[in-house]
């Protein structure tokens, strides 16, 4: 008889572990009742009857056999360890396939996105080059004056002592006033941190912070 038939099955019974289980009795209950449906009398004419009835003996003779139902069933226990592994391992290549394309995918993402800290490094530089400029303008306009900040700072303080209103001071001041504004992106700058930013350009007395305007006015 061909290894790889499943005799419970050809008696209409249970296989696999629920199979093993099944008592003498209960096969052969099982056996009478498929005879009874397949027994060639019943099936006139037709040529497959008599195979599948001698197929139908041959699976009882096994199964009503202690030794030979014992490595029958060792038979199909092999089997469904087998199928069992062979599944797990399919399972594993899978999941490995899916992590390896997850992996692609997230490093594509993270190829094109936009990069935090070059926005932070770019911003920097934005308002640094437009500090210098303002530097420079401030510089130039002294110099057309043929005046330097110091005296200018001097004349100015003079002019305060002088009429009490602060007219002058208030001149000073505006001249020498640097209003800066950029788009947050990551953390907000401080006033101290900017104060450090624009001390490479001069010195810095004092940063007013306006949160709500997004902007920092330096007094140099």
């Amino acid at each position: 008889m061909d290894v790889d038939v499943d005799h419970y099955c050809i008696l209409g019974l249970p296989s696999g572990e629920e199979g093993a289980k099944l008592s003498v009795d209960e096969i052969k209950r099982g056996y009478r009742s498929k005879a009874l449906e397949l027994h060639p009398d019943k099936r006139p004419g037709d040529k497959q009857a008599l195979n599948d009835f001698q197929r139908l003996q041959s699976s009882y003779e096994i199964l009503k056999d202690e030794k030979a139902r014992k490595l029958f069933d060792d038979l199909l226990r092999v089997k469904r360890e087998q199928r069992r592994r062979q599944s797990e391992r399919d399972s594993k290549r899978d999941s490995k396939r899916q992590k390896m394309v997850s992996d692609l995918e997230e490093r594509e993402r993270a190829a094109f996105a936009p990069d935090p800290s070059a926005k932070e490094r770019e911003e920097e530089e934005r308002i640094a080059k437009k500090l210098r400029e303002e530097i420079a303008r401030i510089r130039a306009m002294h110099a057309n004056k043929g005046v330097n900040m110091t005296s200018a700072t001097s004349r100015e303080s003079a002019g305060v002592r002088k009429d009490g209103t602060g007219t002058a001071g208030a001149k000073m001041d505006k001249e020498k006033m640097l209003k800066v504004s950029w788009e947050k992106i990551g953390e907000d700058y401080t006033a101290e941190g900017l104060k450090e930013l624009f001390s490479k350009f001069g010195e810095v007395e004092d940063v007013v912070i306006k949160s709500s305007k997004c902007s920092k006015i330096c007094r140099t």
